[in-house]
Formats: C-alpha cells, sequence, structure tokens
C-alpha cells in the first residue's frame, strides 16, 4: 500500500522549471522560485512533464514522508505557476488599512494604528481601505501571515466588528433581549 496522495504524479505547468538532484527539488516559474529537500527513502523523478515521487520501501514511516513529499511538491509548483491570495475583509466603522511603503497602517479602533510590514517573499494589496490581499509563492507563509493580520482583530460575533478571510462565516449572536 503506497500512500493515496503520494501516488498521484504532479502536473508540470507550462512556464516552470522543475530541476531535481538527487534529494533536492527545486521548482522555478512566473511568480518565483522555491526548493524542498525530499526526505530520504523518496525518490522523484520527471516523466512526461509530470513529477512522480516513489517511496523506497513501505513501511509506515516512508508512506508518511510520500504523501507529505507529494502534497508540499505540489503547492510549490502551484505556488511558484500562479502564486497564493489570502483576501482578507475589514468590517466596521472606522476601521481601513492603507498602504504604508511595502507594509499597511491599519486602523482598528484602537488608540494607535498598527503597521504590518510584509516578511520576505510576501505583498500587499488593497483593492480598497476594508481589503487586504496577501500573495506570496509560499502558502503556509501566506496562510501566516494572513493570520497574524486578523489576529489584530478578530471577529466579534455582535456585530461582526473586526478582520476575517473573505470566505469566513462569522456565527451571529443575538444582543440582549431589550435591544
Amino acid at each position: 500500500m503506497a500512500s493515496h496522495i503520494g501516488k498521484l504524479p504532479v502536473s508540470i505547468p507550462a512556464g516552470v522549471e522543475v530541476k531535481i538532484d538527487g534529494q533536492s527539488f527545486s521548482a522555478k516559474g512566473p511568480k518565483g522560485s522555491d526548493a524542498y529537500v525530499i526526505p530520504d527513502g523518496i525518490t522523484a523523478k520527471v516523466e512526461d512533464n509530470e513529477i512522480i515521487l516513489t517511496p523506497a520501501d513501505d513501511l509506515r514511516p516512508t508512506r508518511a514522508m510520500h504523501g507529505l513529499s507529494r502534497a508540499i511538491v505540489a503547492s510549490m509548483v502551484k505556488g511558484v505557476h500562479e502564486g497564493y491570495t489570502k483576501t482578507l475583509d475589514i468590517v466596521g466603522t472606522g476601521y481601513r488599512a492603507q498602504m504604508k511603503g511595502k507594509g499597511i497602517e491599519f486602523s482598528l479602533g484602537y488608540s494607535h494604528t498598527i503597521t504590518v510590514n510584509p516578511p520576505e517573499g510576501i505583498e500587499f494589496e488593497l483593492p480598497n481601505p476594508n481589503q487586504v490581499i496577501v500573495k506570496g509563492t509560499d502558502k503556509q507563509v501566506v496562510g501566516q501571515v494572513a493570520a497574524n493580520i486578523r489576529k489584530l482583530r478578530a471577529p466579534e460575533p455582535y456585530k461582526g466588528k473586526g478582520i476575517k478571510y473573505s470566505d469566513e462565516r462569522i456565527l451571529r449572536k443575538a444582543g440582549k433581549a431589550g435591544k
């Protein structure tokens, strides 16, 4: 039994270059480049424009690494090809964001503004003052940066004010009965 996920080949989209040198794997695409060291016991090769990962044996840890490596390789290929984005909405009167250099300055109803600067390989986009788009090639970093921004003012359940993911539903609670 090999890993279900691990068996799936990763197709290489046009414009993406893949290099495999022993255990080191690297991908280069229009959005950037990324590298990963494939764990021992897993072999990667390119065939017919697809990356195929094969486990050396059928031991449980090898099978586990097989699926993980396939998932990481796949997300890197997608990252350098089209990138990852997370969109956050800012909800609340007077809550807003503005670009400050590469970073963003948030006014979130605190007595001070909060400035967030993007880490290496991350870009911010502000289509309007109530929406922030986090973009990058590394799925994990994009998710982490988005989560950090959301933490500045997580949505509250009564009026739904705060920063939420654009696809997130906020569970509303009823206020006091006398309202």
